[in-house]
């Protein structure tokens, strides 16, 4: 198990709970995915000291909870560069030796913003909007040259209780409960095993974006607000730093 993460603490925090739970062999890396030039240097050093990676999750985030005429340039191009470009420059550092022995996963963390915008999330929605199409695209990219050895799997939860969007609220809690850490574990690890493409958390979301497809702009809105889209972000406090 190779971890990433630009938190130090919390990287040697991850890896002890990894061996904790009977990871034998566990490597972890400082790395700043945002920055390029830091994922390729970093991907260098792993290929050396561990081999190739044969299963890969961009689990990285980042959130601004804040309207978009409210948010820093400079938080704006953070969350592309995190919740998006960083998928890039991992893919390019790592998917070649998954194509020359037509085995591999990509695992995309996408979220649910990435299939419906939300009120107070629209730099969130665009990153995890490209971060769907980009897992794709590259997916069809694999079978269109013939590589069905690499698998894609694209996660698209509803928030999970993890700090990152501690305070927002959820009108439907039965419908759209916010969602255990461990629960959806569980589902992507299922759905990676079984090469399930796409895993929607929970399963309403299933209906909630097919809903959005067949209905009408005007009946696509009604919905929404019904739903709380318009002001689950009302109350977002996040965590002081809101990196995942």
């Amino acid at each position: 198990m190779v971890l990433w993460d630009i938190n130090e603490a919390g990287l040697r925090e991850t890896a002890a709970l990894a061996r904790e739970s009977g990871a034998s062999r566990v490597f972890s890396y400082v790395c700043d995915c945002s920055s390029k030039t830091e994922v390729y240097k970093v991907a260098d050093q792993v290929k050396r000291e561990v081999g190739d990676v044969t299963i890969l999750v961009n689990n990285a985030g980042i959130v601004t909870g804040k309207k978009f005429m409210d948010s820093p340039d400079s938080l704006i191009e953070k969350t592309m560069e995190v919740n998006t470009m960083a998928h890039f420059w991992t893919y390019k550092a790592f998917l070649p030796a998954m194509i020359a022995n037509n085995h591999g996963h990509l695992v995309s963390i996408a979220s649910s913003a990435g299939l419906l915008g939300v009120n107070g999330l629209a730099d969130y929605c665009a990153s995890k909007f490209a971060a769907v199409g980009f897992a794709e695209s590259i997916g069809l990219e694999m079978l269109a040259i013939g590589k069905s050895g690499v698998k894609t799997t694209i996660v698209c939860p509803y928030f999970i209780n993890t700090g990152m969007f501690d305070g927002c609220q959820t009108k439907w809690p039965r419908i759209m409960p916010i969602l255990d850490p461990e629960y959806a574990v569980r589902k992507i690890l299922e759905a990676v095993l079984t090469d399930q493409v796409y895993l929607l958390l929970p399963r309403s979301m299933y209906l909630i974006a097919g809903l959005k497809s067949i209905l009408s702009t005007k009946q696509g809105l009604l919905l929404g607000e019904y739903l709380g889209a318009f002001t689950m972000m009302d109350h977002f406090k996040g965590r002081n730093k809101k990196l995942e």
